[in-house]
């Protein structure tokens, strides 16, 4: 019955006759437009744009036969858009994960890997050739290594190393840390890239009391081991610096630049002038001020730069023991003296406080000046600034 109604109607179904002829272009046409929305559209958007194409090529479908009774090999075009969207997702697939894969070799040795982890998440976290950024960073050295490394062989001087390196560098990593380098026996770290925390200064400090903490341990293993006696310096300083990758086409560091960087430096050399152990600068203590107990040690003028930086040592996370909480008020006392020029009560304030606390370098470092003062008065125009005339 179709087909008598077709020939008394004189309604027949027939083929394209330009299909050879224009076929290869359409299949060229849309096989480039996809390749190039795919190659640049996430999985999600692809997976719609290929439903799309598809919708699109079943409607022309529909109007071509029953417009026209006309029938086109358009199998071949969704064979086509099928095979290009398998090859391309599993191309940008593998493609991804060799990219992920090497950020995790190349990060795996500077962070820890649950840093890695939320960098791979958002990969915009990791602009190389460098970005400014407001971070918090640390350096640490060994006091007096060159001396101790020059009584020992090199194989037991790289065993203490190891033994020192390797749980500090945990510690940062620990604390949401970046391990910049090592400097022979110094470690530098920086806090808040290539993943931001806003808790940046705090994660530093902690780090420098825990690797405080870890140091006494180290120590009795030292003796146990009979090895040397090992003394750490910390400084810190926050502030915004450049972090990304830097140096020449040929070798690249992840690393942080800039005069906050320089300033946190001049701070780790300082704690051997007043005989504390972690030193941070005006800038962090603001950062963390609420959460971690210091006490104002000077306004310095480091080598290098022209402004005065107020500095304080780092003593400990929360509030402080009633003991120490008593000592600190004293020496408030005393310190304020001495930047009002009342050497003379300072002297005495100070000598009382070393009265009940013996070992402060710090009081017998301003004890020292109060009399060199009272000796040789400073300038009218004293402002309370000591100038480091070293790194």
């Amino acid at each position: 019955m179709t087909a008598l109604t077709n020939l008394l109607n004189n309604d027949f179904l027939r083929g394209w006759d330009q299909e050879k002829e224009r076929m290869p272009w359409i299949m060229l046409a849309i096989g480039i437009a996809a390749t190039i929305a795919w190659s640049y559209s996430g999985f999600f958007v692809s997976f719609f744009l290929f439903f799309g194409v598809a919708a699109v090529i079943v409607a022309v479908d529909l109007v071509l036969f029953s417009k026209f009774g006309i029938l086109w090999h358009s199998i071949f075009i969704y064979l086509q858009i099928l095979g290009l969207f398998f090859v391309l997702q599993l191309y940008k697939y593998f493609a991804e994960e060799k990219n992920k894969n090497e950020i995790r070799k190349t990060f795996a040795k500077y962070v820890a890997p649950a840093l890695v982890d939320a960098l791979l998440k958002d990969t915009e976290n990791l602009k190389l050739g460098g970005r400014r950024e407001y971070m918090s960073v640390f350096f640490s050295d060994v006091r007096g290594f060159t001396t101790i490394s020059e009584k020992l062989a090199p194989e037991e001087l790289s065993k203490i190393l190891n033994l020192y390196l390797t749980p500090m560098t945990q510690l940062v990593f620990k604390n949401n840390g970046t391990l910049d380098k090592y400097m022979g026996d110094a470690i530098m770290a920086f806090f808040g890239a290539p993943v931001k925390t806003p808790n940046h200064a705090a994660d530093a400090c902690r780090c420098a009391l825990q690797s405080q903490e870890k140091l006494l341990e180290i120590q009795k293993d030292f003796i146990s081991k009979g090895l040397p006696n090992i003394e750490i310096g910390i400084g810190i300083n926050t502030g915004d610096m450049s972090v990304g990758n830097m140096g020449s086409d040929i070798v690249q560091s992840y690393t942080v630049m800039g005069d906050s960087v320089n300033l946190a430096s001049r701070l780790e050399g300082i704690t051997k002038e007043y005989g504390v152990r972690i030193v941070i600068s005006e800038f962090t203590y603001q950062e963390v001020k609420n959460q971690f107990a210091a006490r104002e040690l000077d306004l310095v003028r480091v080598k290098g730069k022209l402004k005065p930086v107020r500095i304080y040592e780092l003593l400990e996370e929360g509030l402080l023991n009633s003991e120490l909480n008593e000592k600190i008020a004293l020496y408030h006392q005393a310190h304020s003296a001495y930047l009002h020029k009342d050497f003379r009560l300072a002297q005495e304030l100070f000598q009382k406080l070393l009265t009940i606390w013996t070992d402060d370098p710090v009081s017998k470092l301003y004890l020292s000046r109060c009399e060199n003062f009272l000796s040789e008065p400073p300038p009218m125009n004293w402002d309370g600034v000591f100038i480091m005339k070293t790194k």
